[in-house]
């Protein structure tokens, strides 16, 4: 089952290019605006220029105008690097080009490594070559409208469906009907006023079901099962063990995390990885792998919590260390024993797999928040 509702993430479509290719042009054809600099002048994208557009059909769609893989400028390797971190991070690129060379052969090996789907924009001005023909810096007002509309249907015809399609956190374990349980406690680590973005979306999603969704705090389980009996309880991972103690054996309980791990992430990779826990030894270094941005606090769950339950749990004493965002993973990722990944709810699942798939490629095990938490805290 794939639902729109609650969507999470926008898709990211990123567009890639020899500097002077027209890719900042191609930015603003594509907004309608002057989004980008545009100048003759080689390396003039000193960074990723991120625009959010509404694409008819997709809804608002992630835009990203990167530097040129070819700059040679002082700071040209770093801007070379975040280009390509900006490969990781898209669902799909807009390969410009005037001259079809070694270059933009390099870049179609790197985009289909990552598995990166690539639609080619023919900038030479040339009828011949391969693409899409588009002049991104020239024709008239009608003339740019048809070239925005010949890409924006190209864009749709290419883009995956699991860019702009939330997966489902149920997958056809609730019908209609049926009540769940979420149990969202509201503690120093809860956003104030609001409630998490995993816990709307399950909400939401229940409701579009025609499900009954029933919301607790770990203190009224007790009272909310008095005579009630749901069909699943899902929890915050952190209180995992403590509700699991006070729902009846016969009822199942899950964590928003675990089902996010099913929904967009790699659930048997995340499997795997649990074992990964009972070799690990003293001094091993464990990569804490967060996907939004936040101020930690005292109770914070991958920064305090997981790190102290992991150390109970295995009487070792080991290193932490947090990626968090979308931050490149560490350049020494060989060098760690495990990999602990949140539910990802704030990335698209395109920037969750090329992430698991560096790690993976690196030989080190991944499991995630919620199946870790359940393990060690049963």
């Amino acid at each position: 089952m794939m639902s729109t509702a609650g969507r999470e993430t926008k898709p990211h479509v990123g567009i890639f290019g020899r500097c002077n290719a027209g890719k900042s042009s191609l930015l603003n054809l594509l907004t309608g605006a002057e989004t980008a600099i545009v100048s003759p002048e080689s390396g003039t994208t000193t960074d990723t220029v991120r625009k959010s557009c509404e694409v008819a059909g997709l809804g608002p769609v992630i835009f990203i105008d990167t530097a040129g893989m070819d700059d040679g400028s002082p700071l040209g390797r770093q801007r070379v690097e975040r280009t390509t971190e900006a490969m990781r991070q898209v669902d799909l690129a807009l390969l410009i080009y005037r001259e079809w060379g070694r270059p933009e052969e390099e870049l179609l090996r790197q985009l289909d490594a990552m598995q990166v789907p690539v639609v080619v924009v023919n900038n030479s001005g040339e009828a011949a070559g391969d693409g899409l023909r588009v002049d991104v810096a020239g024709g008239d007002a009608e003339q740019r409208k048809e070239q925005r509309e010949a890409l924006f249907c190209e864009i749709k015809r290419r883009l995956p469906e699991s860019a702009y399609t939330a997966p489902s956190m149920f997958g056809g374990r609730v019908a209609a009907g049926d009540a769940v349980l979420l149990v969202c406690p509201i503690d120093s680590g809860a956003p104030a006023g609001r409630m998490i973005l995993p816990q709307m979306q399950a909400i939401r999603e229940l409701l579009d079901i025609n499900a009954i969704p029933v919301v607790v705090q770990p203190e009224q389980i007790g009272r909310a099962l008095d005579g009630f009996r749901p069909v699943l309880v899902v929890t915050d991972s952190q209180v995992f063990a403590e509700v699991r103690a006070a729902v009846p054996r016969e009822i199942e309980v899950t964590s928003f995390s675990i089902l996010l791990a099913a929904a967009k992430g790699d659930y048997e990779l995340y499997l795997r990885g649990l074992d990964a826990v009972e070799a690990l030894k003293d001094g091993d270094r464990v990569l804490i792998a967060e996907s939004c941005t936040h101020q930690a606090g005292c109770d914070d769950i991958g920064r305090v919590k997981i790190p102290r339950w992991l150390a109970e749990y295995t009487g070792r004493k080991l290193r932490f260390d947090v990626v968090s965002g979308l931050a490149p993973l560490p350049a020494d990722m060989a060098e760690y024993a495990l990999m602990v990944q949140c539910g990802a709810c704030m990335v698209t699942r395109s920037q969750l797999r090329n992430r698991l798939r560096q790690a993976v490629e690196a030989g080190v095990p991944v499991t995630n928040y919620g199946m870790l938490i359940r393990e060690i805290r049963k």
